[in-house]
């Protein structure tokens, strides 16, 4: 098995590409992946982050197609032959460049199609004709039902990041896109984590795998430092600028755990004199472009970021990682602290833990098999901390200001100044009079016992019949029959007695 590219049988104009990229000697994943693809064989390859999987997946795929190879104009003579699916946008983006890189001096074609942005561009260009097609997999099905494209020819399917496309539920979308595709055909699962849900997976659509991990699971990249700073939350951005300073650090990343708190810690650092950008999920795809680019030039220093940016991302020369919260999925850990210290080189990783992070970084320990060694931090006087309201991501809101002063407002006291701002919003208007009865618990009145007004049924009068029944409503007739007068009883007169005739004969007659 050969370490270096040049060793490779790989086709000139790709093996030219390759030379003019930098490439010469091939990492653990490339090495024993790139000779397996070549034969045909699916692959199940683990890897830390940053090893360098799209060169592992991309060079044998292009070097397998080049017998299909054409300067036809036809669309016919281009159909998608390698599917390429990808959990985030900005990761579709990267190694859809990479892939151009590499198969820029051949006539093989390749795009990428990507949630965020218009449809039309992205249908002309799929109708010209691509061999290489990389997505995320909402968009594709949203091609696939519009007709735009077809995969009965596909030879090739890759499956990156595998284990962060089912965590964001993209199951079922990978399953409606694999029943499009031919059953005979060559299935690259890369992922930089195992877990029994990938494993699942492959089993029901990979063909007898060859299985490469180069790495244990879930294990950190050995050039990467990493540190646990012990730290309140309303210091953490004291920390960060401690840091900057005394390590000399030009760019860092920075990750948060929500979308919120990522706009106002980039709001914040910004307004006390540090380049800085924010990439989350609310953000349009043509802003977290502009961010990364922005990044990547060197007008940004500090690239605030959700989880959407831990996944992938390749941005050469990053010095430093800091975690502002420390993620609730311990294995995002691996992949933020991945964007730094790749391709060899050294990283720092800095964790800002809280009193309240405790469950969080035992569960990191515990992945990644280290003890966390967290260290307190020694600060400047209160006077040089960062003025201004700070949010930790938890619905938390807390004031940088003075020891001597409450960190957080109670909840009757934020009432109380909202009501006397007025419409205005002047903080100088007088405050509405307070009553002092709505600050006392309550307290149950001296006849509690007794049985409440609203409980008391009132009584039926006059009948022994429930209230809950109702009593039969009267309704008029339309036709009433005749009232008959009543028969009046037969009179009955007394009988008299008739005095007896006597006959000749001495008989009575009647």
């Amino acid at each position: 098995m050969s370490d270096s590219f040049s060793q490779l049988s790989l086709a000139p104009a790709l093996a030219r590409a390759v030379a003019e990229m930098g490439y010469e000697s091939m990492t653990p994943i490339q090495a024993q992946a790139i000779p397996v693809v070549l034969q045909g064989r699916d692959v199940m390859g683990a890897a830390q982050t940053g090893t360098g999987k799209t060169a592992a997946f991309s060079l044998p795929l292009l070097q397998r197609m080049m017998k299909h190879e054409n300067a036809s104009t036809s669309p016919a003579r281009h159909p998608v032959r390698a599917l390429v699916l990808l959990p985030t946008r900005e990761l579709a983006d990267q190694v859809a460049q990479q892939v151009k890189l590499y198969a820029k001096y051949t006539h093989l074609r390749s795009a990428v199609v990507f949630g965020g942005m218009d449809m039309k561009p992205q249908t002309l260009e799929l109708k010209a004709g691509v061999e290489v097609l990389v997505a995320t997999p909402g968009r594709l099905l949203d091609h696939i039902e519009a007709k735009n494209c077809v995969l009965n020819q596909v030879e090739y399917v890759v499956l990156d990041e595998a284990d962060r496309m089912l965590d964001i539920g993209f199951l079922p979308d990978l399953q409606r896109i694999l029943s499009y595709l031919p059953k005979q055909r060559t299935t690259l699962l890369f992922s930089a984590t195992f877990s029994p849900e990938i494993k699942r997976l492959a089993n029901s659509y990979l063909q007898d795998p060859v299985t490469i991990e180069v790495a244990r699971a879930n294990a950190t990249a050995s050039t990467v430092e990493q540190r646990f700073i012990g730290v309140p939350d309303e210091d953490k951005r004291r920390a960060i600028h401690h840091v900057l300073r005394e390590r000399g650090l030009k760019q860092a990343f920075i990750f948060v755990n929500s979308k919120l708190g990522c706009a106002r810690l980039a709001r914040s650092l910004e307004r006390e004199g540090l380049k800085t950008a924010a990439l989350h999920g609310d953000k349009s795809q043509d802003e977290r472009l502009k961010a990364l680019d922005a990044f990547k030039n060197g007008a940004v220093d500090l690239l605030v970021c959700t989880d959407v940016a831990a996944r992938g991302l390749d941005i050469k020369d990053v010095p430093a990682v800091f975690n502002f919260d420390l993620p609730f999925n311990a294995e995002d850990y691996v992949h933020r602290i991945g964007r730094t210290g790749r391709a060899g080189a050294s990283g720092l990783a800095v964790s800002l833990v809280s009193p309240s992070d405790t469950r969080l970084l035992t569960d990191i320990e515990k992945l990644i098999k280290i003890t966390a060694d967290v260290e307190p931090l020694p600060l400047e006087d209160a006077g040089a901390r960062p003025v201004g309201r700070y949010n930790d991501g938890r619905r938390h809101w807390g004031r940088d200001t003075d020891d001597d002063e409450p960190s957080r407002p109670s909840r009757s006291e934020g009432v109380r100044e909202s009501a006397g701002r007025g419409r205005g919003g002047s903080r100088s208007s007088p405050r509405a009079p307070v009553d002092p009865f709505f600050d006392k618990p309550y307290e149950p009145g001296a006849s509690s016992g007794d049985v409440p007004a609203w409980e008391k049924a009132a009584k039926p009068v006059g009948r022994a019949v429930s209230a809950n029944i109702r009593s039969k409503k009267r309704v008029p007739a339309l036709f009433k029959a005749p009232q008959m007068p009543a028969p009046a009883e037969p009179v009955v007169a007394p009988v008299e007695p008739v005095p007896a005739l006597a006959l000749a004969d001495g008989q009575p007659v009647g």
